[in-house]
Order: structure tokens, then sequence, then C-alpha cells
């Protein structure tokens, strides 16, 4: 098992499907209000959820949920959500992008192009985490990530709901350590402590 060998993040990106509600208030409802990094999550769901994610999220978590909107700046003190139906890439400058662009791997947004963006905007200072879900979306972009000098996280997949996504992550070897989401919470919360 690889671990960090530092506490420079400046970002997290989280990848998540099928199941992913569940994944997502169990490592994030208990972070503190001031936390100190921007998580930035892409959940694939249906065009017509439109905001039900962010208000479920909202009443569970005490930092700020946000849909990410085009050209805005990436703060601390934020859960930003990509909105349905739409690509959300990180600019150089550390500003987010939306797009319509077709599909990939039969998803929009495709969690994949938010990490591959993230990995060229932060390098090593990023901390991609791929949770549950039934496609392969998510690997290529997480090894990206790895190659970038970023730290990679996958759920265990024999405690995800849907197993297929972090199996496929692990598979190329863009895994750099396997956790439960007990153990995804645990390390998010020593990075709160660190800082």
């Amino acid at each position: 098992m690889e671990t960090a060998s530092d506490n420079s993040f400046l970002a997290i990106a989280i990848g998540v499907s099928a199941g992913g509600l569940h994944a997502l208030i169990h490592i994030l409802s208990e972070l503190s209000a001031d936390f100190p990094i921007p998580i930035i999550v892409v959940q694939h769901r249906g065009k017509d959820y439109k905001d039900l994610l962010e208000q479920v999220l909202q009443s569970k978590c005490l930092l700020h949920i946000k849909q990410a909107d085009e050209k805005e700046q990436i703060e601390k003190g934020y859960i930003y959500i990509a909105p349905a139906n739409y690509h959300l890439l990180i600019e150089m400058n550390k500003t987010f992008s939306l797009t319509s662009d077709v599909y990939v791997k039969y998803s929009r947004p495709s969690i994949d192009l938010l990490f591959e963006t993230a990995a060229e905007a932060y390098k090593r200072n990023l901390l991609g985490i791929l949770l549950t879900g039934a496609s392969s979306d998510g690997a290529e972009g997480l090894l990206e990530i790895k190659r970038q000098g970023g730290y990679t996280i996958a759920q265990d997949p024999k405690t995800a709901e849907y197993p297929y996504m972090p199996q496929a992550a692990i598979a190329i070897g863009a895994v750099q350590n396997i956790l439960t989401l007990d153990e995804i919470k645990s390390y998010l919360e020593e990075i709160y402590e660190r800082r």
C-alpha cells in the first residue's frame, strides 16, 4: 500500500456512480465546516434530477454544497457538484468550465474528464477518489492523476454497492490505496487534523 508523500493537497476530486449517494453521505457528512480543501464531485445522474443531489447532501453536510458554475473560481469551504447533463472541467487557472460535448463512456458528466483536467491543473496537489459504480468511467482519469504525481484512492470493491468502477481502476494500476468508506472518511479527517 502506497501512502501520500506529503500533505499538500489543494483539491480533492471524487467520482461516483451507482450507489453513490450513500457513499458520498458516508464520507462527507461529518467533515468540518472549515475543511481546508475544496471537494469536487462528479456523480452520474439523469439529466432530469436537477438539484435533488445537492439538496440531499446539503441536509447532511456541514460544508456548503453547490453546483459548479462556468468560470467559477474554486475555493475551500465548498463541495462542488457537477451539474446534471454537463461535463465539468477544471482550467489551469483553477476555475470551472462546463461543456455539453458528447457522452464519454455513456456518461455526461464524465468522471474521466474531471479527473484528467484536474490532474493537469493541480498535478501533485490533487487527491483523486473513485467510489462505487457500474461502469469503467474514472479509471483512466484516476491513472492520469497518478501520472501527474497526485494521490489516488479507490473504494474497496468488496465493500462497494457496485464494485465495477473501482475494480476497473485497480485493474489498470491507477490506484495507490484501496480503502473502505470508513477508512476514506478517516483519511479525510486526518487531513483536516494535520492542517
